[in-house]
């Protein structure tokens, strides 16, 4: 091999100091036009010595041509071998066909549109396999028991660099994603470096620290990235007690773990030990003194790993494609944590003793929580739809605040600083300002009622109904007859604010002729959703509330809080010291139950709530007052509402969904339960209306 890439180099011409061909010096120092690299030689000595179709479109310059149809041939497949002795040379990216490649088709099949001139990279940096190869070749070798071996059965490769299959995360599926779970999609960084060709150098391929440093703190060299942690990560991924460390060292610690969980099923349920080398293929070999690590003459071809199960197979997968992308933790680290934490978990369901995850964490805080339904809602529609985006992608908020209107928008992985700092970086990151929040009432705050903060927290905590709208469903109607015109309406999710500013919001369903409480005015140092609430984390900050009150040392100690001014029996339990949540939560029990006993005995059709399932209310079909399986479905959905059954659910459902309203605005969520109540028919001789 040394002799043929000694004759490469001979009829290679030195590039000239100085050259028509622009940007020829940056190439020579990358390595596209690294001439000696194994990626360029590894077919030296074939008979015939060429570079196979399968191989040539990332490993020439005229495999690559053919492949995107610049050769004439069609696009999208390389027609003919290519031979040996080229590099990544500058035609290999400019020509005709880059010039209007604007769409890439990943291993998995999926194809990602709408790109601009990181197309070309991602032709390459894709990888080679993807979830569904994974389970073709378990379905090949005809295994059904996962934890079955199969000789048929052989490891799948990632192969090198796939950066683009681990940005663009579940939407190529270039990891393998386990059946039941989610994913982030592509990884959102800051607009200006979301692609290739932003944060990389065309053509030297160095990373643009100069881009970096602009934001991270303590960036002086390549390496200094490797400890970059931004406050959208502020969960301990690996389990080890320390959340300051680079999400590098996070995606480390769980890679040590998936390996140790490998070799443990390897031994004790495939039952041939088993160690990895990241530098002989194929990767997996026989540990066959079964201490652990890889001894001289075990990395060797013939010592391949064989005891392949299903199971193994998926693991190994995810942990090869976490390893062989190394900037995998700027690409799209919080994928990569996924899959490396669902290989272990999988793993664990079949071990005796299993890797200890407990203080692991493969979800981020609620507005970073990427993989889950508040953000992958839409992912078959392709966008988030315009009633929605303002809270749901990353680039909604800003443009309501800027333009008062909603589009639709992108689909994001959660939040970006954008979403709520107007400008970033290192020394500079203000929040959007606000004068006022207008909520679905119609009612407003202004900044002299609530600080900056809290305004903007309330844009989108504020829910998405009020006792408007239901008034405006039922007006002119009977209370208590069915009509087909009315539906439920849901308050939606988290609206503290609407709960913070009581009747000032009219979030809740309010009676006629009741009165209600307005803002609850906590103390004057914990005025703020920020105050409370940690900005980023979003958990309570249990410290402040333990300067006051007694016994509350983390947040399960919440609930048993009780202000000295509450001391009536509100529920009628005779358990007026329990903690004003425990008020609630009674309250609520009794207005479900109701709720139940007016469908059933009013309206005639018995109904049914789970706080899991759309539309949550739904028809009891064998009337025994619990969700049994198939019945919290949509087609099932409650249908034969009353305009007071529909006051009660909406106040039923308003208290569900703001799991913090005892700390919020207990008083006015309890007066809304109580009346709800009463209307509805219920028991309320023993209870205390606030």
């Amino acid at each position: 091999i040394t002799k043929e890439v000694e004759k490469i180099v001979e009829v290679t011409p030195e590039p000239a100091p100085y050259s028509d061909v622009p940007f020829q010096e940056l190439w020579a120092s990358s390595a596209h036009a690294d001439a000696k690299a194994e990626a360029f030689n590894h077919w030296n000595e074939d008979d015939p010595a060429e570079i196979p179709t399968s191989c040539a479109k990332c490993h020439s310059t005229p495999g690559y041509m053919d492949f995107v149809g610049a050769d004439g041939t069609a696009a999208g497949t390389v027609d003919n071998p290519a031979e040996i002795g080229t590099v990544i040379t500058c035609v290999a990216c400019h020509n005709e066909a880059t010039l209007h490649k604007s769409s890439v088709v990943f291993p998995s099949g999926v194809e990602v549109t709408g790109l601009g001139r990181e197309a070309r990279c991602m032709v390459c940096h894709q990888g080679r396999a993807s979830s569904a190869s994974v389970d073709t070749a378990i379905e090949k070798a005809g295994l059904t028991d996962m934890d079955a071996t199969s000789e048929d059965l052989g490891f799948t490769n990632i192969h090198y660099f796939a950066a683009a299959a681990t940005q663009a995360g579940g939407t190529a599926m270039g990891g393998y994603q386990y059946e039941g779970k989610s994913y982030d999609a592509k990884f959102g960084h800051v607009e200006e470096l979301n692609t290739c060709i932003g944060c990389h150098d065309s053509h030297t391929l160095k990373i643009k620290l100069e881009k970096c440093q602009s934001c991270h703190e303590g960036v002086l060299k390549q390496e200094d990235l490797r400890d970059v942690r931004m406050n959208g990560s502020l969960v301990d991924y690996d389990g080890d007690g320390n959340i300051d460390e680079g999400i590098y060292y996070e995606i480390e610690g769980l890679q040590e773990m998936l390996l140790q969980a490998i070799q443990a099923y390897a031994n004790d349920v495939a039952g041939t030990p088993i160690v990895y080398n990241a530098n002989a293929y194929p990767y997996f070999f026989i540990d066959t003194n079964a201490n652990g690590a890889v001894d001289e003459g075990e990395a060797a071809y013939p010592n391949k790993y064989a005891s392949w199960t299903g199971r193994l197979a998926k693991a190994a997968y995810n942990y090869q494609t976490s390893i062989k992308d190394p900037g995998a933790f700027a690409h799209g680290g919080k994928y990569i944590i996924q899959l490396v934490y669902d290989s272990i978990d999988d793993l664990n369901a079949a071990l005796p003793v299993p890797v200890n995850l407990s203080k692991a964490r493969r979800i981020d805080h609620g507005h970073f929580a990427g993989s889950e339904e508040a953000f992958r809602h839409w992912d078959e529609d392709g966008e988030v739809s315009a009633s929605c985006s303002r809270c749901h992608s990353a680039t909604g908020l800003p443009l309501y605040l800027k333009e008062g209107v909603t589009i639709s928008e992108p689909l994001s992985n959660g939040f970006l600083c954008s979403t709520c700092h107007e400008s970033i970086g290192k020394n500079k990151s203000p929040r959007y300002e606000m004068t006022r929040v207008e909520f679905p009432s119609g009612l407003t705050v202004d900044a002299e009622a609530a600080d900056q903060d809290t305004l903007l927290c309330m844009s989108c905590h504020q829910g998405r109904e009020s006792t408007v709208s239901v008034n405006k469903a039922i007006a002119g109607l009977d209370l208590d007859t069915v009509n087909e015109k009315v539906r439920f309406r849901n308050i939606h999710y988290f609206a503290a604010g609407a709960t913070r500013f009581g009747t000032e919001a009219k979030g809740a369903y309010e009676y006629d002729g009741q009165t209600y409480a307005g803002y609850f005015a906590h103390a004057e140092e914990t005025g703020s959703c920020t105050s409370c609430h940690d900005t980023h984390a979003l958990q309570v900050k249990v410290d402040e509330c333990e300067q006051c009150h007694v016994g509350v040392k983390g947040t399960e100690d919440l609930v048993n809080i009780r202000d000295q001014n509450s001391l009536a029996d509100y529920d009628g339990d005779g358990d007026a010291a329990e903690g004003i949540a425990g008020e609630i939560a009674t309250m609520r029990e009794a207005l479900y139950v109701a709720i139940q006993a007016y469908a059933a005995d009013t309206v005639g059709t018995p109904v049914i709530y789970d706080a899991h399932a759309y539309p949550y209310f739904f028809t009891d079909t064998n009337a025994n007052g619990a969700v049994d399986k198939g019945e919290a479905n949509y087609g099932n959905k409650y249908a034969t509402w009353t305009p007071r059954l529909l006051q009660a659910a909406y106040n039923y459902q308003y208290a569900t969904k703001d799991p913090g309203a005892f700390a919020h605005n207990a008083r006015y969520t309890m007066q809304i339960l109580y009346d709800s109540l009463k209307d509805i028919g219920g028991d309320v001789s023993g209870m205390t209306r606030p």
